[in-house]
């Protein structure tokens, strides 16, 4: 993949919107030291290079009900490549599963998973997770404690 270069002022328009997804372009346009126009055609085209590739909001899943987040190691059979599109529908249909990545190492996927408390993250395991098309093993690490949680880049500005 190729990478987009980006003058100061993209970084700084950047930076802002990672810290306020919500900020107006005259906002920016302060903080880019550009007129709200000027800023405005900069934003627009930062999202149709697909440098910004979304706006969300952030969630408190304490305050939702969600108690328990894990990490979850899994290990498929040999020669799962042949269920490997199902195993990933598969993945992507399950909403207790918030980031799933293939690795390298022991294991070959780890998904950060969240549920409402220890039972319904048993339930989610042995019922759901374990039963997909070439699982063989899983491994799960409890979070005890949130430390850090961004998905904001180190932009240097």
């Amino acid at each position: 993949m190729q990478t987009t270069e980006l003058d100061r002022t993209d970084r700084k328009i950047l930076a802002y919107l990672q810290r306020q997804a919500r900020a107006s372009n005259v906002e920016l346009s302060q903080v880019a030291h550009l007129s709200a126009p000027q800023c405005y055609r900069r934003h627009r085209r930062l999202e149709e290079l697909g440098v910004i590739a979304g706006y969300e909001a952030r969630l408190d899943p304490a305050r939702l009900g969600f108690s328990v987040t894990a990490f979850i190691h899994v290990t498929m059979e040999r020669g799962h490549i042949r269920d490997l599109p199902k195993f990933k529908s598969s993945l992507a249909s399950l909403p207790e599963i918030l980031e799933c990545y293939a690795v390298t190492g022991d294991f070959d996927y780890m998904l950060k998973v969240i549920a409402h408390d220890l039972q319904s993250l048993s339930r989610f395991l042995m019922d759901t997770l374990m039963r997909l098309p070439g699982v063989t093993g899983v491994r799960s690490s409890v979070c005890l404690d949130e430390i850090k949680c961004t998905h904001a880049l180190p932009l240097a500005e």
